[in-house]
């Protein structure tokens, strides 16, 4: 028993109350160690269903694609070409085909105008691209002639118009409402 007080003593326990504590602490460390240990385990199981990617459906592929006659998105097209498209498209999903998966069949069999949204590399990026950039140059010209614009309005408006004087009979009795309502 002697052992175990020096011993306690060396880790910094004082008394037996604080060996009796610690003592207590370890088996909910035990536990709590268990529990994340659990939470890991499961979160690792889960991890796989969540990897599993949804089923897609013809109307969220609609939008995406366009009838390759009418020029016009899939889903809003009413032709043969639309109804031929969008019986493929069905077939593919049937097949278990993911979104990607039927898109890249539909650019396979109809080329890269079938997609709603031009692919992001080559002379396509420009359609990202330049937009963004003709925002940025706005923007630019804006910060540069603001300040100029500014200037300009003060110098304008201390030329046009003098400050109002008032009459001396107007002050007066502009003095004696304010006297009254302070």
């Amino acid at each position: 028993m002697k052992d175990t007080i020096d011993v306690d003593r060396a880790m910094g326990a004082t008394t037996r109350a604080d060996t009796g504590a610690r003592r207590l602490l370890r088996p909910r460390t035990a536990v709590l160690s268990a529990a994340l240990l659990l939470s890991a385990l499961l979160g690792i199981a889960a991890a796989p269903a969540a990897a599993i990617a949804p089923r897609t459906t013809l109307p969220i592929i609609e939008p995406q694609v366009m009838c390759v006659l009418c020029k016009i998105p899939l889903n809003v097209a009413e032709s043969q070409q639309a109804n031929a498209e969008r019986a493929f498209i069905q077939e593919l999903i049937d097949k278990g085909d993911t979104e990607s998966q039927v898109k890249k069949t539909l650019v396979a069999q109809y080329g890269s105008r079938v997609l709603g949204l031009p692919p992001a590399s080559g002379f396509n990026l420009a359609v990202y691209l330049v937009p963004a950039a003709v925002v940025l140059v706005l923007l630019a010209f804006l910060f540069a002639l603001l300040p100029s614009w500014r200037r300009h309005a003060r110098a304008a408006a201390g030329l046009k118009r003098p400050a109002p004087s008032l009459d001396p009979s107007d002050a007066a009795r502009l003095d004696s409402d304010l006297a009254r309502f302070s």
